[in-house]
């Protein structure tokens, strides 16, 4: 295993490089970068639980404080009686896009199916924290938080430092709060009343998060609104190609099933792709990135392969910012997915690399700490902690199932000394040392009322620090993996897929992170749940009033 980490890093060490001259990274340096990720507190505990526990467990759900998580089922594959089925509206993928994208176009007086590849509905956006970033939202409106359109949209165009589509930004921002809305009031959707995240590249918290913390509980509210309106979901069948007609209107999908029935889905009105990004599918984001091979691992769920980019792709469709690709800082380097145990830096853990050094503010933009991970001499991370951050973030509560893989998978350790953690990957122990005595000094600072940023004397963390002096003590070691791709398809401000000269395609929609140019080079943390809530509702609606 050590052997197979060593050579994983070596090639993530040539994707920071890379990714410096193809996403288009900004020159300022790290340590001058605003807009932390930071968790803010409140009276309301966050009850943060991965889709991946809760499917750990036996039981059909799981107690995190006073929200009860519901399990999403996986489903048995069913055999179709009729191979030919036609329906109003057509939508490909039931992640969140697809979902609203359905809720919407049904809620419109459309008939509706929603296709699947794989057994269980959710795509991404169940595995996802299930934070949504609204300006001016209520959570703000309570606390006094300052915010507006304007200044979410200076935070988009600076974190994709300036290659976001202008139109379809504005679009985001001007239906950002009137979305959240939809889905809490007419969808069901549950957010915590007085709890929000303050993601990276943000200037102000404004990301409301759904009750119990996971994507699958939106996915899980959106599923019974999809059934409460006559949605029909198919999971087990995967698009293979979309129907055009003579005069150029795609007309529907076809289709096949896991049990190996070749199936016609007829579309009155249109249909929608939103089947997800590429990050799965090795050979698409080698050929806009060859970095980004097979060794170097992915967050996302194996439906994410950029089928829908390649079906629009036949009939004409544009493309943009394919080569725009997103690495998540903190990951297992095992695995590739996603370390939620990595929180822990919201509550105070700092980063080392193997020298011992701090490099990077922790709480930076993702793609500034995913470079600047890589580019440390073994390509690895060190998250820093002890016993009185891990009861605050309620780690083992939380992620207990998580914390004992990744020691299973010896990338974090728990010991009684520093010194002895610190042997356990070959840190440099005295720099080490010297690193976490001068962040326990910036920490006490912090503790004495000094704003975060003057408190970090080094990186100017607006984050919490806290002291790193209680035992026992742990060093978790991670990675970056390819999390979002920022390119596809081009639409339009109501939706529409664009050929490549510019016009649209007639009955063709698309939303999620199937569409390209929304993020730019860099997509901020929370954006994507706003992303594909907002254009899945209007692909969804626009494919409905589809003449």
């Amino acid at each position: 295993m050590r052997k197979f980490k060593k050579s994983l890093s070596i090639v993530l060490a040539l994707v920071m490089i890379l990714s410096l001259i193809g996403c288009g990274a900004t020159n300022e340096s790290p340590e001058k970068t605003t807009g932390e990720e930071v968790e803010e507190k409140s009276e309301e505990t966050s009850n943060e639980t991965s889709e991946e526990d809760v499917d750990a467990t036996s039981q059909a759900s799981k107690q995190t404080g006073d929200y009860e998580l519901i399990k999403l089922e996986e489903t048995e594959p069913t055999k179709e009686k009729e191979t030919e089925q036609t329906y109003d509206v057509v939508i490909i993928g039931a992640g969140g896009a697809g979902f609203t994208a359905a809720i919407s176009a049904a809620e419109n007086g459309a008939s509706v199916v929603l296709l699947e590849q794989e057994a269980k509905v959710g795509g991404n956006t169940r595995w996802s924290g299930a934070g949504l970033d609204i300006p001016e939202n209520w959570v703000q409106e309570k606390k006094g938080i300052e915010d507006s359109k304007e200044l979410y949209k200076e935070d988009m165009f600076k974190g994709g430092d300036g290659t976001n589509i202008k139109e379809l930004v504005d679009v985001l921002a001007k239906n950002a709060l009137p979305t959240a809305k939809w889905l809490r009031d007419d969808v069901g959707v549950e957010f915590m009343e007085d709890f929000q995240k303050h993601f990276g590249g943000h200037s102000v918290a404004r990301a409301i998060v759904v009750k119990g913390g996971v994507g699958s509980q939106m996915i899980v509210k959106e599923l019974d609104r999809a059934k409460e309106l006559g949605v029909a979901v198919k999971t087990h069948t995967k698009a293979e190609d979309l129907i055009e007609n003579e005069e150029g209107k795609v007309t529907g999908v076809k289709a096949v099933n896991s049990l190996g029935q070749d199936l016609t889905f007829n579309a009155n009105k249109g249909v929608v792709i939103a089947s997800g990004g590429f990050a799965g599918n090795v050979d698409m984001r080698t050929e806009y990135r060859p970095e980004l091979d097979e060794n170097v691992g992915t967050t996302n769920t194996p439906g994410h392969n950029g089928d829908g980019i390649v079906m629009a792709e036949k009939l004409g469709a544009d493309t943009t910012h394919m080569k725009f690709i997103q690495t998540y800082p903190f990951c297992f380097p095992t695995s590739g997915k996603i370390s939620f145990v990595a929180d822990t830096r919201m509550y105070g853990a700092p980063m080392i690399n193997i020298d011992g050094k701090r490099f990077v503010n922790e709480n930076d933009r993702r793609d500034v700490v995913a470079q600047s991970i890589l580019a440390q001499p073994d390509g690895y991370g060190y998250m820093v902690w002890d016993e009185a951050i891990l009861k605050e973030a309620k780690t083992m509560e939380l992620y207990g199932d998580e914390f004992n893989q990744l020691v299973e998978d010896e990338v974090l350790v728990k010991a009684d000394t520093l010194d002895e953690a610190a042997d356990f990957f070959g840190i440099n122990k005295k720099e080490m040392n010297n690193t976490i005595t001068q962040y326990n000094e910036y920490a006490e600072d912090f503790l004495n009322g000094t704003d975060p940023k003057k408190a970090d004397k080094t990186w100017n963390r607006k984050a919490k620090l806290a002291k790193i002096d209680e035992g026992p003590f742990y060093i978790q070691q991670v990675i970056p993996s390819v999390h979002h791709t920022m390119g596809g398809l081009v639409i339009d401000e109501v939706g529409r897929v664009k050929d490549t000269e510019g016009n649209p395609i007639a009955g063709l929609y698309a939303a999620g992170e199937v569409v390209g140019g929304i993020h730019g080079n860099n997509r901020l943390g929370g954006n994507a749940l706003t992303d594909i809530s907002v254009f899945g509702k209007i692909a969804g609606e626009s494919a409905a009033k589809m003449k």
